[in-house]
């Protein structure tokens, strides 16, 4: 795996994943904190619920297969090079984790609390079911040959798919009503924050994994010269 080659970047990597932790773990927690508060759901649109779990969940097994398989990763070295790093860090693995135990328990509150006759509509009903049966034709065409880096990044691709159009239904519902009450803005200027920071992070181990590129490749030029 290859290392860093510069401490301040290697420093300030850490620095905005766990900034992008912190927001994204605080985002969840306005809006179950106002659900409490009201006793109510109503105004927190199911379908943007159900398709947040689900994109988090297939983000939680990616995170965790390519951070602790050593399988997953001889598989990634072995297509993208021993030169790569694991594009999964610590913070990655923590936040999925707890933003997939808070969203079961933001379901929790959906079923005990008020919710003024809103429910889950056929069309996420009919995308979550497309979803998890795509994931589960991934399993079986992985298995015999174990091509498990390319399971998980169909489902990467999938997280990323559901994450494109989670926010639509609670837009749309908001638009409709002409009003906000019951959904908590704070979740998403935390999201948004946590979003910049982690393109951020994506940034600065590019540049240190583009200067090594250089370093290499000045390195070859060097050795192929004619020696005078």
């Amino acid at each position: 795996m290859a290392s860093w080659n510069s401490i301040p970047l290697e420093i300030t990597y850490q620095v905005l994943g766990w900034i992008a932790f912190a927001s994204w773990t605080i985002a969840g927690y306005p809006q179950v904190i106002l659900n409490f508060r009201r006793k109510s759901v109503v105004g927190w649109n199911f379908d943007f619920v159900v398709l947040n779990i689900t994109k988090q969940s297939f983000y939680l097994i990616y995170n965790a297969t390519l951070y602790f398989s050593s399988a997953v990763q001889k598989q990634y070295f072995d297509k993208y090079g021993y030169g790569e790093m694991i594009p999964v860090a610590a913070n990655d693995v923590a936040f999925s984790t707890h933003t997939v135990l808070l969203n079961l328990f933001g379901l929790f509150q959906i079923a005990t609390y008020e919710r003024g006759g809103q429910s889950i509509s056929k069309i996420t009903i009919g995308i979550v079911s497309v979803v998890y049966l795509t994931a589960g034709v991934c399993f079986f065409i992985a298995l015999p040959t174990h091509s498990w880096l390319w399971m998980i990044s169909v489902f990467n691709s999938i997280q990323v798919f559901l994450a494109s159009i989670k926010y639509t239904p609670q837009v749309f519902m908001n638009f409709k009503r002409k009003s906000t009450d019951g959904f908590s803005i704070g979740n998403i200027l935390l999201d948004f924050s946590g979003g910049i920071a982690n393109c951020a992070q994506m940034t600065v181990q590019s540049i240190d994994q583009r200067f090594l590129e250089e370093l290499l490749w000045k390195y070859r030029e060097d050795t192929a010269s004619p020696v005078k």
